[in-house]
């Protein structure tokens, strides 16, 4: 096995920092808000630029891409805030989404936010244990790969497949025949 090649923008480096922030911060901004609300996000993405730009010295492109490292981060940083994780998705499990979405891309969109995961999802995310969790997560709202979510945690890729289709298991036990990505179109 290979390791993943290093995901830098042409022309940059490491040490050019603000071209690393620019280059991926919305798309950790994207999934942190999706882990723990727009609220958190803003501290937590700040948080993991400080961190990567005091770590950067030590970062090492043979063991993860920039990208992936960066999700690494952020993913440890979503853990000090996994009381208000777990709160949110057990409050989607008390109240529902709205039945009616304005439009098409609003409503795929909505779909895939965790702000707005059906509650019988949200409670069964909410119930998974944080390495079960944090895999189907960062494939489902990263969309990194086994080898990238292997990187970013410091697990095996063995692994990574195991949790993940363990955590896929317990979704699909909590919801029974219910398809929570089929939306009533009528």
């Amino acid at each position: 096995m290979t390791a993943t090649p290093v995901e830098r923008p042409p022309d940059q480096s490491l040490d050019d920092f603000s071209a690393i922030f620019d280059a991926y911060s919305s798309e950790i901004h994207s999934y942190v808000t999706q882990r723990i609300g727009r609220g958190q996000a803003d501290d937590v993405v700040a948080e993991t630029f400080l961190t990567a730009f005091r770590k950067r010295k030590r970062y090492d492109p043979a063991r993860a891409g920039i990208r992936t490292w960066l999700y690494g981060i952020a993913t440890n940083l979503i853990h000090k805030h996994r009381r208000a994780e777990v709160r949110a998705l057990r409050a989607m499990d008390r109240y529902s989404p709205p039945a009616d979405s304005p439009g098409h891309e609003e409503n795929v969109a909505a779909r895939v936010s965790a702000e707005s995961l059906r509650p019988a999802l949200a409670e069964a995310i909410a119930r998974l244990g944080r390495g079960q969790r944090d895999v189907l997560l960062l494939a489902a709202l990263a969309g990194l790969s086994h080898e990238e979510i292997a990187a970013a945690l410091g697990i095996s890729y063995g692994t990574v497949g195991s949790r993940l289709s363990r955590a896929r298991s317990k979704i699909r036990a909590a919801l029974g025949d219910a398809n929570p990505m089929e939306a009533d179109h009528g």
